[in-house]
This record gives structure tokens, C-alpha cells and sequence, in this order.
């Protein structure tokens, strides 16, 4: 079994995307625009939204995601109730992980030594999704 993250950006889909290969290395592996999907006269397509992501499947490091523009609503949607934790064992790469992928967004908690590991920070990124990015202390083991 697999648990895959399902983001919605109401619109945003192909920049956050962009960004996310841009600060994070991730890699899009499957995209579908909402105008390859066939006609559906029960749920048209709407107008000016045919060119917005209907799907994606994204990869960051091991883990894969899905991703959307959603109904592309003029009500932005919130990314609350949860949060995308990131461990990056390499300890010169934590803190420079946290800074772009905090570009653009607000910081919640500045990066720091805590008790639990040599580096940690939370940060909403400029699409409103909920980053913890963290150094483990040498010799822990993380799932990866």
C-alpha cells in the first residue's frame, strides 16, 4: 500500500510544478490537461480552463505526489490540516532546501537546531502548502 499526496492548486498547478522542479528537483511523470479528457456533456469543460492540469504525478526525491488545478474556482483554495515533511540527510543541503522552497512564502518557524535534529524549519510556501523540512542528528534512522 501507498499513500500519495493529492495537492489542488486552484489554477496554480503548472507554476507550482515548475517551482517545485526548480527548488526541488522534482520530476513530472505523467501530466493530463483538462482538454485530453473526453467529452463529457454532464461535466463540461470549462472555458478558459483547457489548458490547466486535470492530473499530474510528480516525484520528489523517493516519494511520488498527484497534483491538479482542481475546478480552478475564483475561490483560492487552503492547504490546511497538513503538512509535507522532508528529511535531508545530507546536513549542508536542510538548510538550503528550507530557504527555496520558503522563497516566495512565509516562514513559521526559522530554520534551527532542535533536540530532535541538527536542523529544522517550517515554512507555507508562496501556494499556500505547509513545508517541514528537517537534518536528522547523525546515526538516526528516517524511512526514506
Amino acid at each position: 500500500m501507498q499513500v500519495q499526496p493529492y495537492l489542488f492548486f486552484n489554477g496554480r498547478c503548472e507554476e507550482a510544478l515548475k517551482f517545485y522542479g526548480e527548488k526541488l528537483g522534482a520530476q513530472v511523470l505523467f501530466q493530463m490537461r483538462f482538454r485530453d479528457a473526453p467529452p463529457n456533456p454532464q461535466q463540461p469543460i470549462r472555458p478558459g480552463t483547457e489548458d490547466k492540469i486535470m492530473h499530474a504525478s510528480v516525484k520528489i526525491g523517493a516519494t511520488e505526489l498527484m497534483a491538479s488545478d482542481g475546478n480552478c474556482d475564483e475561490t483560492p483554495g487552503t492547504h490546511t490540516g497538513y503538512g509535507l515533511s522532508i528529511t535531508v540527510d545530507d546536513p549542508s543541503q536542510g538548510e538550503k532546501t528550507f530557504n527555496a522552497i520558503g522563497e516566495g512564502g512565509n516562514i513559521v518557524m526559522p530554520w534551527q537546531a532542535t533536540f530532535w535534529s541538527t536542523g529544522f524549519g517550517m515554512v507555507v510556501d508562496k501556494f499556500g502548502v505547509m513545508w517541514m523540512v528537517t537534518n536528522p542528528h547523525e546515526g538516526d534512522k528516517h524511512p526514506s
